[in-house]
């Protein structure tokens, strides 16, 4: 039997450190020769096909505008190896600095859209604009994955998940239950 955890009241605007959808993600952009890569914790898996995933990308940040001109980014996907640069990259502005540069990362051609990938990353997910209706009232963009790139091995990355406050958590050990799930779920 399941035991009833003791709960209390909890502050509403830190209810983050249980919601976030997902990993830490670096999100790479290029517009007219500038080009840019911030830190990202909030994006959501959409839609399975085509491939769409939301990101609520802030406007004051110096990624919004080139991802609104170009229509398109890259979303790379960072281990814990890559920590104490993801914080760095948060922590900077594009306007200031060239992030690639400043923090050693290498810059590769995507190969269906004009934004950088990041060869440090464990994965790279080529995307275009594909619904720009809720970006003037939440910053919310909805891009369709064009063209997947990911490593092999490990076949289940070490990846930060960010609870506010200063404070990852790593992702945790991997269980399955796919015995239990009918075949056309999985």
């Amino acid at each position: 039997m399941t035991k009833h955890p003791k709960k209390a009241d909890f502050p509403v605007s830190q209810v983050r450190r249980y919601l976030e959808p997902g990993p830490i993600v670096l999100v790479s952009s290029a517009w007219q020769g500038g080009r840019n890569i911030m830190t990202l914790g909030w994006q959501t898996v959409m839609e399975f096909s085509p491939s769409l995933v939301g990101l609520m990308i802030s406007a004051g940040n110096h990624s919004f505008e080139l991802i609104r001109q170009s229509r398109e980014c890259v979303i790379n996907l960072p281990t814990t190896a890559l920590t104490d640069i993801v914080v760095g990259i948060g922590n900077t502005s594009g306007a200031d600095i060239d992030k690639f540069t400043q923090f050693g990362l290498t810059a590769e051609p995507a190969s269906e859209v004009g934004a950088p990938l990041i060869a440090e990353c464990h994965a790279s997910f080529e995307c275009r604009l594909h619904d720009d209706a809720l970006v003037d009232s939440y910053n919310f963009f909805i891009f369709e994955v064009v063209k997947a790139h990911v490593a092999p091995s490990p076949k289940h990355p070490e990846t930060l998940h960010y609870l506010g406050g200063g404070e990852f958590m790593i992702s945790g050990k991997i269980i399955s239950r796919r015995s239990l799930f009918r075949p056309e779920m999985l």
